[in-house]
């Protein structure tokens, strides 16, 4: 069985062409793309509590910090119907930044990250 890291490096990722300019982050689908090991792994590692709560803007959503990016569904994991079509996202971390709570001027791209980033206890 492959691991989650091989999982991610065999997907077919591509980008998100609609955020490009906004909020660059790379998708797969899991029914299209045949990424539905890929989906179970992560959800997997959601359900045994390595998911983190952040927020994105004023949406709140569980993310998965794997090497340099970050992972997350639009459908809560645990909320998965079988047989669905679902879409994993994924972004780079840059500059360690897990709070992905965004400022005025932050557009998500390593150049415009903010001189200090804000802090969410």
């Amino acid at each position: 069985m492959p691991t989650l890291t091989e999982l991610i490096d065999r997907a077919p990722w591509r980008e998100a062409v609609t955020y490009r300019d906004t909020w660059p982050h790379e998708y797969v689908l899991s029914e299209k793309d045949g990424q539905q090991e890929l989906l179970a792994a992560v959800c997997e590692r959601f359900r045994a509590g390595e998911g983190v709560s952040c927020r994105f803007f004023r949406m709140r959503n569980t993310y998965l910090f794997i090497g340099d990016h970050k992972y997350w569904l639009m459908t809560h994991w645990d909320e998965l119907a079988p047989d669905a079509v679902y879409v994993l996202n994924r972004a780079r971390l840059y500059r360690d930044r897990r709070d992905f709570v965004i400022q005025p001027g932050d557009s998500g791209k390593p150049q415009d990250y903010p001189a200090n980033p804000a802090y969410q206890g």
